[in-house]
């Protein structure tokens, strides 16, 4: 049994694997991270939104599963969903790697442009802290999703993770010129 996260607006206590985006990290299904701390700082405030984290837990008993790292067959299958290509691992039940930095679109220009290789585009998308997303791809995976329970974030909450966010933003932001410096 695994505990699991899902933050946004919205108490769910039934997920439903075919809202998301079809052009995701991982393709379409539910997200979720097996961090709270990543959880609640992911969500931006809306102005008169409450930001929610749903708990569950998570059986990943008999399921099909894949599980990436922060390499090229990673970056691949990224780059193929954010382009909205066929999925490659359909059947699969659960997906679980790396998140992909805000940036991926950035590099994917620079790889079509034949700016970066794929090499360069890897290291750049593993520039800065490692946080690990789940999605469940099929209705076996969401049936083995248990809701715990829900919390909503206080203000002070909110204001302590939006500063925590801006600092790793910092930190990766100097990390990526950085890298960058290196392929000029």
């Amino acid at each position: 049994m695994m505990k699991v996260f899902h933050a946004g607006y919205d108490i769910i206590s039934t997920p439903d694997i075919h809202r998301g985006r079809k052009n995701a990290d991982f393709g379409q299904g539910f997200y979720l991270s097996d961090s709270y701390e990543f959880s609640s700082r992911w969500v931006r405030q809306k102005n008169g939104m409450d930001i929610i984290v749903n708990m569950y837990e998570l059986d990943e008993e008999d399921l099909v599963i894949k599980r990436f790292d922060r390499d090229r067959e990673w970056f691949s299958y990224v780059f193929s969903n954010r382009r909205a290509m066929p999925d490659s691992f359909e059947g699969t039940d659960m997906i679980i790697g790396p998140i992909a930095n805000d940036t991926i679109y950035n590099t994917m220009g620079m790889i079509t442009s034949g700016y970066l290789s794929d090499d360069e585009a890897v290291e750049l998308l593993c520039v800065g802290p490692l946080y690990r997303q789940i999605v469940l791809k099929t209705q076996n995976a969401a049936d083995h999703l248990k809701f715990i329970s829900y919390e909503k974030l206080s203000g002070d909450s909110i204001e302590l993770n939006s500063k925590i966010l801006r600092d790793e933003e910092e930190k990766y932001l100097k990390l990526f010129a950085e890298a960058m410096q290196r392929f000029l």
